[in-house]
């Protein structure tokens, strides 16, 4: 029931809007009809979508916003950030060395940055710290702080020592316990820490199924969470009402966590053949950072990091980029998520042209990151569009993002549950 609440309040503006407000879009940007409009004009109410309608007369002293010079788009859903948590570096240590206030504030400042780059809504799977991304969005919904309607894993499932372990310094050194609230040994262990996380807070579940690129001592190829385990979070998941994640690199992994019963799997790097048509047939979302590669191939080794981290990034990005493009011609359910926090918060569109690159159209990445991504995360009668009754979560931008998506880089206005942020 918890998790029920929290999640509709994820919904909820920061403030109330009883006002009628108007807004002038030159383009409309469509992604539910998969269509472009000329010079329409949206109304809203209390914070949401009551009309679309053509250019016409308003009422005497209506509240206008004018964007009539610009391109208009529903708020965009980023499905894989990692809000409540330090950016990452070249050392592995870098989590033990933040206090749980310190990600507090790291979180807010990352939220912030997310939110004036246009994207209204996120999947935030996890960070070290459990119950930051749980704690963010309810600072979020509270109006403490400024940033995106916020979806909540609360700690990453994981198997000790996994990819969703902090790794890589000395076997003597304690992690601490808030670190490994999601950490398994079996599938009895996976019942009771998954049932924990609903009970606090947690929107959905995040697995590790498979070893991944930036942990040391893991290998992406590597099948971590067995199948019993993943199908007791799935199940624990069902009885609640919610849905499971999978972080799968490896082709093994992947399908594994698709018999198991997963909605998505993220980053699916090594799929192979079999892994696209059974996604296809389950109607799993693939959620594939398909930018991420080339940031960590230039700044990783710019900075120094890790050379396993590196080796494992060469050995993952192209052929991830391969399987997207594969994907695409498949049919397969694409959602828009990125792993920010690999790189830089606030630079999340970044990776719009890319997918464009590896076989979508403009429509299909602008789609990915609306209509798609809402429904991955069930919130399709709230976001992902501007259709009545949808909030009022909308974006700005100078150009033609159909011609050229990158201009989603480069975000001019935010709305925010009828709320102008930028």
């Amino acid at each position: 029931m918890l998790r029920h609440i929290l999640s509709l309040l994820a919904l909820i503006p920061a403030a109330a809007h009883a006002e009628t407000l108007y807004v002038r879009a030159g383009r409309l940007v469509d992604p539910e009809a998969g269509k472009v409009l000329a010079a329409q004009v949206l109304k809203i109410e209390d914070g949401r979508v009551v009309a679309v309608q053509g250019e016409g007369p308003l009422p005497a002293g209506a509240k206008v916003v004018d964007w009539s010079g610009f391109t208009v788009l529903p708020g965009l859903i980023d499905c894989h950030v990692h809000l409540a948590d330090v950016e990452q570096s070249n050392n592995v240590a870098e989590p033990l060395l933040h206090s749980a206030m310190e990600i507090g504030f790291i979180g807010a400042r990352n939220a912030k940055k997310t939110l004036l780059a246009g994207f209204t809504s996120v999947h935030d799977v996890g960070s070290f710290r459990a119950y930051a991304d749980v704690e963010l969005r309810n600072a979020i919904n509270r109006g403490d702080v400024p940033g995106p309607r916020v979806s909540a894993v609360g700690a990453y499932v994981t198997i000790p020592g996994g990819g969703g372990e902090v790794t890589g310094f000395s076997p003597d050194v304690t992690v601490p316990a808030d670190m490994r609230a999601g950490v398994v040994t079996d599938a009895a262990d996976t019942t009771r820490k998954v049932n924990a996380l609903f009970q606090n807070g947690a929107d959905s579940i995040k697995l590790i199924a498979t070893g991944a690129v930036l942990a040391q001592g893991t290998e992406p190829g590597q099948i971590e969470l067995s199948g019993e385990m993943m199908k007791a979070a799935v199940e624990v998941a069902r009885q609640r009402g919610s849905w499971v994640t999978a972080h799968a690199h490896g082709a093994a992994g992947i399908k594994l966590a698709i018999q198991s019963g997963v909605k998505a799997i993220e980053h699916a790097s090594l799929i192979d053949d079999e892994g696209i048509a059974l996604a296809k047939a389950k109607g799993v979302w693939l959620d594939m950072d398909i930018y991420n590669g080339d940031f960590i191939a230039e700044v990783g080794r710019r900075d120094g990091w890790p050379t396993d981290m590196l080796r494992k990034n060469d050995e993952t990005t192209e052929a991830q980029r391969e399987g997207f493009r594969k994907a695409v011609k498949a049919g397969v359910k694409l959602s828009y998520g990125t792993d920010a926090g690999v790189f830089p918060h606030g630079a999340n569109a970044r990776q719009f042209k890319y997918m464009v690159r590896y076989g979508m159209t403009p429509m299909q990445a602008i789609q990915s990151a609306t209509t798609v991504a809402a429904d991955l995360l069930g919130w399709s009668k709230d976001v992902g569009a501007l259709s009545p009754g949808h909030w009022a979560d909308m974006i700005a931008v100078a150009g033609d993002p159909l011609r050229d998506v990158s201009v989603l880089e480069n975000v001019a206005h935010v709305m925010k549950g009828g709320e102008v942020v930028k």
